[in-house]
């Protein structure tokens, strides 16, 4: 536990330093990723280390483009606590259970990975779908949709999602174990980030669902359907 807490206390001052997150976002960071790793030890705090980091650069990347057709993320893509907890506070959540309730962590440490997996998903289908996408469709309706609106997807985001679910649940499997529960975390990865994009498209756009609402239910879905699955 003492290693642990030494490398979660390293990675919270170098995510502040690094100003891809502030202050207050390290430190629920930091709880979160606790959580996280008394579930799951090292190797799920590991894909915790893997979201932030693709997530960081997703949102970083050609900064300058996204930022002059207005789909840049506020304040200079510096990540908050509302950030932390909308993609984290499920992982962290699931991580303590596990450690709370041991005859079932089997089931939570694949719900924290799929969780992680959804939040993965989705950032990299948003960040990198606007910057590559060529063709819109407004998943409710199935009709042409105006890029960087909530609902919206393209071919290209969507291939990065399933690269980004297919990442997490590939080192979940390279540093834990090759079954069946790589599959669930792949595909609850996916299905988070395709309930991400109907939530909204219909309450986030009537103006029920703030963005973070939207990507905490993003997480919450991917880590039931995976425990759904693991249970059938």
């Amino acid at each position: 536990m003492t290693g642990g807490a030494l490398a979660i206390g390293v990675f919270v001052i170098l995510s502040y330093l690094s100003g891809k997150i502030d202050l207050p976002g390290s430190l629920v960071g930091g709880v979160i990723a606790m959580g996280i790793f008394m579930g799951g030890g090292f190797f799920l705090l590991g894909l915790l280390l893997v979201f932030f980091v693709l997530g960081s650069l997703a949102s970083h990347w050609r900064k300058a483009e996204k930022q002059k057709m207005g789909l840049a993320q506020e304040s200079g893509g510096k990540r908050s606590v509302r950030h932390a907890i909308s993609n984290g506070g499920v992982a962290g959540l699931c991580g303590l259970m596990a450690w709370l309730l041991p005859e079932y962590a089997t089931v939570f440490v694949v719900m924290t990975a799929a969780s992680l997996a959804a939040a993965t998903s989705d950032t990299l289908s948003s960040e990198l779908g606007n910057v590559y996408g060529r063709r819109f469709i407004d998943l409710i309706g199935m009709k042409p949709g105006q890029r960087g609106n909530d609902g919206v997807v393209s071919l290209e985001g969507s291939l990065f999602g399933i690269a980004g679910s297919g990442v997490i649940a590939g080192l979940f499997g390279f540093t834990h174990s090759w079954d069946a529960a790589v599959v669930v975390i792949f595909l609850a990865g996916i299905a988070g980030n395709i309930v991400d994009t109907l939530l909204g498209g219909t309450l986030q756009r009537a103006g029920h669902l703030t963005n973070d609402l939207v990507n905490f239910g993003c997480t919450v879905s991917s880590a039931v359907f995976a425990g759904m699955f693991l249970s059938v």
